[in-house]
């Protein structure tokens, strides 16, 4: 097994799923724990503690097992959590993904399921940026998001540009609910006790009165929206349509360069020396030497005179 000093030295590799792996043998572990068990766990601890609570120690007492046992199956902490990422990748509903039909639609189940994923687990967000995310289900989460993304009709080079709008979006909103969420729970308020009280102070504070000023009906509209649950699933839900809305157009108007492109080619007239192919033609264009300009009446009179006195 590799250990957490080789990956140091070759960080590009420095993934469970990269590393060459090679299973203790001698039956050494303790009966009934294996790595889905640990996981599993880990997961458990994760969501109620986040990261920094997390150790090899704590989550062997919570198997009820020796820290060393716990050897047999991961190398260090690192490896239980980049395996824990790859599990909660699992719970977004690919197959729904599939029943949902046209690109829309998947789109917006794909984005709906991640966002309710990183708000379950808040130590997702930061993890997800320090770790590869390689493993079997990170992948098919991403294979279901490029297949979408391709039905759009983007060209290939604007594809990565459309993933991104939608998921980084996603991401950072998934991680703002997730983290107000959090920040509620530790302070033993409801997130709409929270919200409202914290309104409240920042409303009342003097300092604050001129900032506020343009801000007033902005915030007297959110408060009427009810609950704090209402107010991130209304404003998730518009911000997709503006996404999947600017998808549309951003389609349109590709199409429309490629057509203007394309009768562009058609109309040029032949450079030197080069030749077309069979079938293809461009609009003749008359020069000024072959147009004919008609005569001016005083052209006309001049011309008539001319012959009168010959």
């Amino acid at each position: 097994m590799v250990k957490a000093a080789d990956r140091a030295k070759n960080p590009t590799r420095s993934s469970v799923w990269l590393e060459d792996r090679t299973p203790r043998g001698g039956g050494g572990g303790p009966a009934g724990l294996d790595r889905d068990r640990i996981v599993v766990a880990a997961i458990r601890m994760l969501d109620e503690g986040g990261l920094t609570q997390l150790s090899m120690r704590k989550l062997a007492a919570e198997l009820n097992v020796t820290a060393m046992s716990l050897y047999w199956y991961v190398d260090t902490k690192d490896d239980i959590i980049e395996y824990a990422v790859d599990t909660v990748y699992g719970e977004i509903d690919l197959a729904a993904v599939d029943a949902a039909g046209e690109w829309r639609d998947r789109i917006r189940v794909l984005a709906l399921d991640y966002r309710r994923m990183l708000v379950r687990h808040p130590w997702m967000s930061p993890s997800a940026g320090q770790y590869l995310n390689i493993g079997p289900h990170a992948i098919a989460v991403g294979g279901k998001i490029q297949e979408a993304v391709r039905d759009t009709g983007l060209p290939l080079d604007r594809q990565p540009s459309a993933m991104s709008a939608v998921f980084q979006f996603v991401y950072g909103y998934g991680t703002i609910e997730s983290q107000f969420e959090r920040r509620a729970a530790q302070a033993g308020m409801s997130q709409d006790d929270f919200y409202g009280e914290s309104i409240k102070a920042f409303r009342e504070e003097p300092s604050f009165a001129e900032v506020l000023e343009p801000l007033g009906d902005l915030l007297d509209e959110r408060a009427s929206h009810g609950s704090v649950t209402e107010i991130w699933d209304r404003d998730f839900d518009y911000a997709m349509d503006v996404l999947v809305a600017g998808i549309e157009t951003m389609v349109s108007r590709e199409a429309r360069a490629r057509e203007t492109a394309d009768v562009g080619e058609t109309r040029r007239p032949p450079e030197a020396g080069e030749t077309r192919e069979a079938g293809e033609t461009r609009e003749a264009v008359e020069t000024p030497e072959a147009v004919e300009t008609p005569e001016t009446p005083e052209a006309v009179e001049v011309r008539e005179t001319g012959r009168r006195q010959t």
